[in-house]
């Protein structure tokens, strides 16, 4: 577009066209903008000239985001007629660039588990499988770069929601050092450091164009951290980099059949690429991750959301997941959060100890494999029942907890032709060096284009 070879008229209006053909039976988009409307944008720049990192650019931002004057619902009832009058850091950053915004990608109600349904547009189906999930709460921007209906996306990530669906479908996602993409200026900013944007895309190259745009400080808020070239480590290869290999956490998380084959061999290619790759011992008690996480994220989410509790108009029209979510932070006392934040404080100390040993540590993407669009979460896994709705991704606590840069790369794929995706993550502030480790791997493998989905 830049060196005129193609207009950005041509560009937007081929995906257009796409989402057109692919997204009926994936219903990854939502609230998509008029085409006339796009496509009178797309002219206007293309006669103003090209400008900003994403110039003419079509994105389409997660229904989590604020987006002025484009229909925002954040997957609730309540929300359904939405339409913000001012746009959030990511939607702002995005424009700013360049991006042409055509539209949303769907999302559970609140972004609360990680399998993408809610009752304003029903569920974002797996492209690689109609019949399966596509994982979220990113779900609809993994479906829609899957299926070519986007070229790059913008996700979010609390408890594995950059990580999960990329895994699910096949494209990469990262999920930044915490603050390195700041949050807006709402609500509390000091307490709440699990939450972060991310990009995700088909490859490490296109997330790092992404996280370009979308890292930086915003002086409104507190603990940001300096952007830098996410590209800068590109050319280090994998000569002599060291890899753990956490599993499953010595069998704390169960996970089904063929998930830990298809990582290991992921791992492998690694291996192939000069790496080395060695087994790790559980190195904190998984228990006590998941307990310090479900109380800190229940007291955040009781914290943000208490009002969808209490007032019973709007409980009655919301999921209950996310009730159980406040209802839980509602009793928490002052000590149990103390004690849930020693713990995480004692993990990043131990994890900070691993990575004198490691350059990178490894995990599965997820516990199952893509799972029958009409659940609403697993309930067992290899015959565990579980206690919550979201114990099943257990598996990505450890980097969400404290805040970890992490890249869900494509792993392979099952028998039946279902996608599974590999956690490499290394210490804060490592985002570069990761991303590399990732480019690296995409060069031997490019999974995405190697083997995209058959709609």
């Amino acid at each position: 577009m830049r060196r005129g070879e193609v207009g950005v008229c041509t560009v937007v209006a081929a995906f257009l066209d796409r989402i057109e053909a692919a997204n009926p039976a994936v219903n990854a988009i939502v609230s998509l903008r008029p085409r006339g409307e796009l496509l009178a944008e797309a002219a206007a720049m293309e006669r103003a000239g090209l400008s900003g990192r994403l110039a003419g650019v079509p994105v389409a931002v997660k229904d989590l985001v604020a987006t002025k004057g484009l229909r925002t619902t954040y997957g609730s009832p309540l929300f359904a007629d939405h339409v913000p009058l001012a746009d959030d850091l990511v939607a702002a950053r995005l424009k700013a660039a360049g991006a042409i915004i055509i539209g949303k990608t769907n999302t559970p109600e609140w972004g609360h588990g990680s399998h993408t349904f809610n009752p304003v547009f029903g569920a974002t189906r797996n492209p690689y499988d109609l019949a399966r999930s596509a994982g979220g709460s990113s779900g609809g921007a993994a479906a829609a770069l899957a299926a070519r209906m986007v070229p790059l996306a913008d996700g979010s990530d609390m408890m594995g929601s950059l990580r999960n669906p990329a895994g699910f479908c096949n494209v990469y996602g990262f999920r930044p050092s915490w603050g390195l993409v700041p949050q807006d200026a709402v609500g509390d900013t000091f307490l709440a450091t699990m939450a972060t944007e991310g990009p995700m895309a088909r490859s490490p190259e296109d997330l790092a164009l992404l996280l370009s745009v979308l890292a930086g400080p915003n002086p409104e808020v507190p603990f940001g951290r300096p952007s830098e070239d996410y590209g800068a480590r590109f050319g280090d290869g994998l000569t002599g980099k060291r890899i753990g290999w956490l599993a499953d956490w010595g069998g704390a998380y169960p996970v089904e059949p063929g998930i830990l084959e298809t990582c290991e061999a992921a791992l492998k290619v690694f291996e192939g690429l000069g790496a080395v790759v060695e087994p790790v011992a559980p190195p904190f008690p998984a228990e006590a991750l998941w307990s310090s996480w479900v109380t800190l994220r229940a007291m955040l989410n009781a914290g943000a959301k208490e009002e969808l509790a209490r007032d019973p108009a709007k409980r009655a029209l919301t999921k209950p997941e996310s009730l159980w979510e406040i209802d839980q932070g509602a009793g928490l006392t002052a000590a149990e959060v103390h004690a849930a934040s020693v713990t995480r404080s004692r993990w990043y100390k131990r994890a900070a100890r691993l990575f004198r040993d490691y350059d990178a540590l490894a995990l599965p993407t997820a516990q199952v494999w893509p799972f029958p669009v009409e659940w609403r979460w697993p309930e067992e896994i290899s015959g565990r029942r579980m206690d919550t709705y979201h114990r099943w991704m257990e598996v990505v606590v450890p980097v969400s907890l404290i805040g970890l840069p992490c890249l869900a790369l494509p792993a392979g794929f099952s028998d039946g032709g279902l996608p599974m995706g590999l956690q490499i993550f290394g210490p804060t502030g490592s985002d570069a060096a990761i991303l590399g480790m990732g480019h690296a791997y995409h060069q031997a493998t490019d999974w995405p284009n190697r083997r995209p989905p058959v709609l």
